[in-house]
């Protein structure tokens, strides 16, 4: 037998580290799992600026207002020109259960529009029953009933799961659009196609009534404000468009044209008075799927929520570059002013001190 030289090199055994690499591998792609399921649209929302490109840019028509000017200043400020007699103007809106908006809306408004055109369905977006919120409220709005043309949306509800809102949502301006046709509007006036919480400024208004030479379609730059007036976030709400009517003219709410008249209102989303509204509006508008764990309606979790200016679900801005989306990242920034604010809101200060600096707290 022979011996081993005593100068042969020892092979020694390697661990065997597979099992532990493999459950390693395993834990990462748990974990990859589970921040999909539960962030998946953070995610999405994160890299968007690499899979996603903007829209053109808008081009702003700047709007010039002064409180003492007169209406042919204004006008020809705009390079319009006055017109002898003023035009009628319609405003054509979608209603769902925002009480408080719509009479600021109505109360802003009335002294400017024709017409008050107003849709109001018995479901939601989503396919949920709702009651009919504006007839049984329609005392608060008794004020302008000569000027209001209304109509309901009626429809079966429907519990089955991943039916398309947005399919309900386009029926319903449908439905608006002949209910606008039916409304006594005819060529030459003016309408605004928008939501109830965007809301155009009376400025915006007197210069459609007025002003000759303006843009057939515009959309309406507003302010963008969230939960209230004390957290303004930009001016990227556009969706409010301004027509001059002709036949051809269909309600739509989304980007019709590249012109965009600047400064011209306020758009304030889930702006309401209780708690209980705004967990309505989670699970009845468009994007409900959004609400993606039962604690997101949690009274307690969306009270802690309005007060620090935070997201409601959860999400990063939308936004197409990773500069804008950084900086707005996290809570949006409370403002102490109340200037510039429809003027009914602060004549009426004590019954709206929800929507004003300081007011976040909401009743039950």
């Amino acid at each position: 037998m022979a011996k081993r030289s005593p100068h042969a090199p020892v092979t020694k055994r390697k661990p065997h580290r597979k099992p532990l690499f493999g459950l390693f591998v395993v834990l990462v792609l748990l974990v990859l799992v589970f921040a999909i399921v539960y962030h998946g649209r953070k995610i999405s929302y994160f890299f968007r600026p690499i899979w996603d490109t903007p829209p053109p840019p808008f081009t702003h028509i700047p709007h010039f207002y002064a409180h003492e000017l007169p209406m042919d200043h204004h006008c020809r400020l705009h390079g319009w020109n006055l017109l002898p007699s003023p035009r009628r103007v319609f405003d054509a809106i979608l209603f769902s259960n925002e009480l408080d908006l719509l009479e600021i809306r109505y109360r802003e408004l009335a002294p400017y529009i024709y017409k008050f055109v107003i849709l109001e369905s018995n479901v939601t977006f989503t396919s949920i029953a709702k009651p009919l919120y504006f007839i049984d409220n329609f005392a608060r709005f008794e004020f302008a009933s000569s000027k209001i043309f209304y109509g309901t949306f009626l429809s079966q509800t429907d519990s089955k799961s991943g039916k398309d809102p947005f399919q309900l949502e386009a029926k319903q301006r449908v439905a608006l659009n002949s209910l606008l046709h039916r409304s006594g509007i005819a060529p030459g006036d003016v309408v605004i196609m928008a939501d109830a919480d965007e809301i155009p400024s009376p400025e915006t208004i007197k210069l459609l009534q007025w002003c000759d030479g303006m843009p057939p379609m515009m959309h309406l730059e507003l302010r963008h404000y969230m939960y209230s007036f004390e957290f303004p976030v930009d001016y990227s709400s556009w969706r409010a468009t301004a027509h001059l009517f002709n036949q051809g003219t269909r309600y739509r709410h989304s980007r019709q044209t590249n012109l965009i008249l600047a400064d011209a209102g306020w758009h304030c989303s889930f702006c309401f008075r209780t708690i209980e509204e705004f967990v309505f509006k989670m699970k009845a508008y468009s994007h409900a799927e959004r609400v993606r764990q039962s604690s997101f309606l949690e009274h307690s979790r969306i009270q802690k929520i309005i007060c620090r200016g935070e997201d409601l679900f959860d999400m990063l801005p939308e936004e197409f570059s990773f500069r804008e989306m950084i900086r707005k990242m996290g809570p949006i920034p409370k403002s102490a002013s109340a200037v510039h604010l429809p003027s009914y809101v602060l004549a009426n200060a004590e019954k709206f001190k929800f929507l004003l600096p300081g007011g976040c707290s909401r009743s039950k």
